[in-house]
């Protein structure tokens, strides 16, 4: 059975995404996805999306890691959804969608390359020694470094992630550096890719919040977060306990498309 697929990246965080309204793609099976996800030996992505009918929504996203297994929200993911919509007609300038984490809003430049999406409220956030720890959608760890081009991503992100602590249920990693602008550099190792990604939607929101907290900066704040594979942002307010009108905001970019 042939299939049309689509490649979207955002930020160098790109994924494999087909329109499913008709519900017709069965995607239970794990070794399908991995085999579409592998770099050398499928189309290559660090995750897999399908656009399913959602009753009273624009549309829902349906999100696999590129382990094959469903997974968390994944903001890039959800904003190249976004794109991908208003590709194919079902929404103009706003979205309003299911993911994993519950609704979505979005809205998306008339261009169709600029995606501004609302992450879910956030009011819990932890220390874990000096780290801070919180779920944006996706469970995340935060540590600050100084030398953020010198971390071994891989290996130390691998040893928090499989650490007792995090084993059994898994856990982002994500290393942080201040920037001259009042932003911030993010390397993430990602679970489920079990790798490095060049950018992570849910943990640059992680660390813009983590800051925040971490310098009692309350009121708004438009935080600049610069990823290995591109410049994002994040709009929220923090009133001092909770994150609310928190918006990841970035390039959605189609690649190609193909069959498979």
């Amino acid at each position: 059975m042939k299939l049309h697929f689509y490649k979207y990246q955002g930020a160098g965080n790109d994924f494999v995404v087909f329109d499913n309204r008709d519900l017709k793609i069965n995607h239970a099976g794990p070794e399908w996805i991995q085999q579409l996800c592998k770099r050398r030996f499928g189309i290559g992505a660090d995750g897999l999306i399908l656009l399913e009918p959602a009753e009273n929504y624009d549309f829902r996203m349906v999100y696999y890691n590129a382990d094959g297994q469903p997974s968390s929200m994944c903001g890039n993911g959800g904003r190249c959804a976004v794109a991908f919509a208003k590709h194919l007609g079902i929404i103009d300038s706003e979205a309003n969608f299911l993911a994993v984490d519950g609704p979505h809003y979005a809205s998306i430049s008339a261009e169709g390359n600029w995606v501004s999406l609302q992450m879910i409220d956030v009011d819990h956030i932890e220390k874990d020694g000096e780290a801070w720890v919180l779920n944006t959608g996706s469970p995340h760890y935060i540590c600050m470094t100084q030398a953020l081009n010198e971390t071994d991503v891989f290996n130390e992100g691998r040893t928090i992630r499989y650490n007792d602590t995090y084993r059994d249920k898994g856990i982002n990693v994500n290393f942080v550096e201040p920037l001259d602008n009042g932003g911030f550099a993010v390397r993430t190792y990602e679970r489920g890719v079990e790798d490095e990604t060049l950018a992570c939607g849910t943990g640059v929101t992680a660390v813009a919040l983590a800051m925040a907290k971490a310098g009692n900066q309350t009121g708004n704040h438009t935080t600049p977060i610069k990823a290995r594979g591109g410049e994002l942002q994040i709009r929220f307010n923090f009133d001092g306990q909770r994150f609310t009108d928190i918006f990841l905001e970035g390039p959605a970019t189609f690649v190609f498309e193909g069959e498979v």
